[in-house]
């Protein structure tokens, strides 16, 4: 039955024109798949003003007040887990994934004594944009539908990418900030730790010539800090963090 609902309710999603429509169908396809939850959210402590950031879900409400009251949209352990892997997991296995603080226990006892249980939460991790995440639980004491996980992996990527196509979260930016090659290499190599010299002496260049193709590229991100455009590079997908960690 689950594999037979995966057809109506992608081009439910693909055909939502209002959040209300997405909302509905996400009740319908958590009905199919086994699940009482769902949530659609970007990673931020608090919704941006704007409306811009996507924040959709039917949690119970007392416990989405305290969630937004503790700002937990980002030190949440769920969302932190997600940002390690690109495939769907059940909060069983967060521990295996993360180091849980005592702060983390709380939270998610807390949740469970709301009446929060069990649930599968499907990473949407894109260079560029806020991290966001579908995530299905179910009540408390109801077991997860293990046979269901794989199609509420499927049903998680559609709906944030429904979810994503509401919000317009994607915009072309005319004005796109691409480093050079040298400039992407110099500030890769800071990344990594180096000094102005050091990375003179890796890519064959003067040192002059490696601080003017940083602070160039720092232009380019409209920061003052080499640290910063670093971040910056990662956030829209200039570096990644495996250029960076790997030998």
């Amino acid at each position: 039955m689950g594999m037979h609902a995966m057809g109506p309710f992608i081009r439910t999603v693909e055909a939502a024109t209002s959040t209300d429509d997405l909302a509905m169908a996400m009740v319908d396809i958590c009905a199919i798949l086994g699940f009482e939850y769902f949530a659609l959210t970007h990673h931020v402590d608090l919704p941006s003003p704007s409306g811009a950031d996507i924040r959709l879900h039917n949690y119970p409400e007392q416990w989405a007040a305290y969630y937004d009251a503790q700002a937990l949209g980002v030190s949440d352990p769920v969302h932190r887990a997600s940002h390690v892997t690109s495939l769907g997991f059940p909060w069983s296995r967060i521990q295996a994934m993360i180091t849980l603080t005592p702060r983390d226990r709380q939270v998610l006892a807390l949740g469970a004594e709301q009446g929060i249980g069990d649930g599968f939460t499907v990473p949407a991790n894109i260079p560029g944009e806020t991290f966001g995440s579908c995530t299905f639980a179910n009540t408390a004491g109801r077991p997860l539908p293990e046979a269901m996980l794989p199609l509420a992996q499927w049903a998680g990527l559609f709906a944030f990418e429904g979810a994503r196509r509401l919000w317009s979260t994607r915009k072309v930016d005319t004005k796109a900030r691409v480093l050079t090659d040298r400039q992407r290499d110099c500030i890769l190599w800071a990344a990594r730790g180096k000094g102005d010299w050091e990375i003179s002496r890796i890519l064959g260049l003067s040192e002059e010539t490696v601080a003017r193709h940083i602070k160039q590229a720092c232009k380019r991100y409209g920061v003052n800090k080499r640290t910063l455009v670093a971040i910056r590079a990662l956030y829209d997908g200039t570096l990644t963090f495996t250029d960076i960690l790997k030998r």
